[in-house]
């Protein structure tokens, strides 16, 4: 019983804590006398919520950005694990590209965007590329990473037993890279909705980014926090599949454990 507390204690302090929160939270604005138009109590975003959530138009512009992200999402992993495989296993290839890539790292994404509106227009496909860029360091840095930490010993007997590049890149080195790379993704996850989201604050007429920059222009501080609580659910809801897929394909490693 005690070790199933222990491992399971989860369940009851995260949501006491947050329950806290949020009654520390209703507590400061009652208490303090706190205008709804700098921070309403979370009755009031709940209200919001339930009403945006009641609207026809609030189910297509989540859907919107869901799709932004996971086409971003899944275009800065195939790419990235491209990349950082070839990478990898071709090291004068990286010390070339190596400078090229700590550059783009460097660069504020955000400037992108009105170039990707340029190039691209309004639509989804601008804030679909500001996804996958977001996305593709992370994804593609791990990658290289993980080509590069597999076992001297593993890539000695797939030598001995005359495996080419590519059956040993399939069969040992991807395998291998494979928690490397899902870490990427988790990180790659969590900044794709970012790049959705900026993608569209600053150009866009649907989407929840352009939801929030409407209810801040209408000066709805309550329906601005609601849009705000959709963001952090599907952000939270995507993670949550990452990183369930990561105790579906590599159960074997420490990470998923929860051993040292």
């Amino acid at each position: 019983m005690k070790t199933f507390l222990k491992e399971h204690a989860n369940w009851i302090t995260t949501p006491v804590l947050f329950a806290g929160m949020l009654a520390a939270w209703h507590f400061y604005v009652v208490a303090f006398s706190v205008s709804a138009m700098i921070l309403p109590s979370p009755f009031e975003v709940f209200n919001a919520l339930i009403k945006i959530l009641s609207e026809a138009r609030t189910l297509g512009h989540v859907w919107i950005t869901f799709y932004e992200t996971v086409m971003g999402f899944l275009v800065a992993l195939v790419v990235g694990v491209i990349l950082g495989a070839m990478l990898g296993k071709i090291q004068w290839l990286e010390r070339t590209l190596n400078p090229f890539i700590v550059a783009l790292q460097v660069m504020p994404k955000v400037a992108l965007v009105p170039l990707f509106i340029v190039w691209f227009g309004f639509g989804p496909t601008s804030k679909i590329i500001m996804s996958a860029v977001l996305a593709f360091f992370p994804i593609m840095s791990n990658t290289i990473l993980g080509i590069k930490s597999v076992d001297r010993g593993h890539r000695e007997l797939m030598v001995s037993l005359n495996a080419s590049p590519w059956r040993t890149l399939i069969e040992l080195e991807l395998p291998s890279a494979l928690p490397y790379l899902l870490t990427g993704a988790e990180i790659g996850i969590v900044l794709s909705i970012i790049g959705a989201i900026v993608g569209e604050y600053l150009g866009g007429s649907q989407g929840l980014g352009h939801m929030a920059v409407a209810t801040m222009n209408a000066f709805d501080v309550q329906a601005m926090f609601a849009v705000i609580f959709l963001l952090t659910f599907m952000g939270f809801l995507l993670y949550f599949i990452v990183v369930s897929a990561r105790q579906f394909i590599t159960p074997w490693h420490a990470a998923v454990q929860n051993k040292p």
